[in-house]
């Protein structure tokens, strides 16, 4: 039986903060940097318009602060009261939003719905304690160095919407992490002509990563459990944690990660036995705006979750491209996680060619889901086995002592 998942409106919070539809974008830096949001209901006779997100303002970091947030929404998904923890973690992964509106039958706002509040309940998911930190965590989209200057942040914007990204020093160690609050916080600074940093006399996003990381960054060793790092963040109100290990690059275990976990779980069987049912995410292929290398990566995924669906029943596949960091090269590795109902499975592969290492990594989870359905079958066969010589009747009085006999099991009438 499927757990009572909590609903939207048990976990929204009420009477959310908003911005009247000719707001500036000014003031809805100041509401989001005051508040820590990253995303603002907008509306226009208390009926709601859509969102203003920091994405959106930092996209078009070039228009006057005086410009109304009517004029760069975004459309958010459809959320109701009723909508299950499990379908409201699909719709924000799909999306690419941190939280998003409830509203009710005729449009009205009700509440806002965060990754935070999902987050805040998957400490009591069984699949949450049951998965280890290692298990879920990737490695980061880009490691970004202290000296580094914030004006390459801008072009990074929807990684930092996503979770921080780690912050090395000169020694390649972890000193920090930077995100979009920490960007916002920088946009905010007093200006003059809308581009000048009064602070530092400069302009206002040359200054270095370093002077606006926070610090430490938080971090969890391996072992620990994703209910653990989920009551982490929800400690330390951050998005993401750092899983460490002497010697290893740090990797990220953010709100998506986790909230991947539960993602299909609030399908029935029979949904969840579907092919076309199954969550699929893709990231790390930016700059991709070639439509056939797209459709090939998707039909190469449709035919590898149907040899999959043949030995498990998979309810979410990521996929992770990371292009290597030099000019030397043009190999990128290729990590997939697939979730299923008998477990995690993970494979990677790095080459200069996308496809083939798409190809590749599907067979290699075909494979690896293959060998696990014919170790139950090995591991049902003898159960079986017993239960035919225990349940079936031996004619031959003689032939059933002989038995008893060679197992060690004694005649029933015999004394023990």
């Amino acid at each position: 039986m499927s757990p009572a998942w909590p609903t939207a409106r048990e976990l929204m919070t009420a009477r959310p903060s908003t911005l009247p539809h000719d707001a500036p974008i000014a003031r809805a830096l100041g509401l989001m940097r005051s508040r820590g949001f990253h995303e603002v209901p907008v509306l226009r006779n208390r009926r709601l318009l859509g969102l203003i997100t920091f994405e959106s303002i930092a996209r078009r970091a070039s228009r006057p602060l005086d410009t109304k947030v009517e004029h760069i929404l975004v459309l958010p998904p459809l959320i109701t009261p009723s909508t299950s923890l499990p379908e409201v973690a699909e719709q924000l992964l799909a999306v690419g939003l941190r939280a998003a509106p409830v509203v009710g039958a005729r449009g009205e706002l009700l509440g806002v719905v965060s990754r935070t509040d999902l987050v805040r309940a998957l400490p009591e998911v069984p699949d949450a304690q049951r998965t280890r930190v290692e298990e879920i965590a990737r490695a980061p989209d880009l490691l970004v160095h202290e000296s580094d200057l914030c004006r390459h942040l801008i072009g990074q914007i929807r990684l930092l919407e996503e979770h921080p990204l780690p912050v090395l020093d000169r020694k390649q160690r972890l000193v920090g992490a930077v995100g979009v609050a920490d960007l916002g916080s920088l946009l905010w600074r007093p200006i003059a002509a809308g581009k000048r940093d009064v602070k530092t006399g400069g302009a206002a996003l040359d200054v270095e990563v370093g002077s606006i990381m926070h610090s430490p960054a938080v971090t969890v060793p391996v072992g620990t459990s994703a209910a653990a790092a989920a009551r982490r963040m929800s400690e330390e109100k951050v998005s993401s944690v750092f899983v460490v290990e002497d010697g290893r690059p740090p990797r990220t275990v953010g709100q998506a990660e986790l909230l991947q976990l539960v993602v299909g779980k609030g399908r029935t069987a029979a949904d969840r036995g579907r092919v076309e049912d199954v969550y699929v995410e893709i990231t790390g292929l930016r700059g991709s705006g070639d439509p056939g290398l797209l459709a090939d990566v998707d039909h190469l995924v449709a035919a590898g979750l149907k040899r999959i669906a043949q030995h498990v029943r998979p309810t979410l596949l990521s996929l992770h491209f990371a292009p290597h960091a030099t000019h030397r090269t043009s190999d990128l590795t290729l990590e997939a996680r697939l979730l299923t109902d008998d477990g995690i499975f993970y494979a990677s592969h790095t080459g200069w060619n996308l496809l083939a290492g798409v190809s590749d990594l599907l067979g290699e989870l075909g494979e690896q889901t293959r060998r696990v359905r014919e170790a139950k079958r090995r591991r049902d066969r003898p159960s079986r086995s017993r239960a035919v010589v225990e349940e079936s009747p031996v004619d031959d009085p003689d032939l059933e002592r002989r038995i008893r006999t060679a197992t060690g099991d004694p005649d029933e009438g015999d004394e023990p």
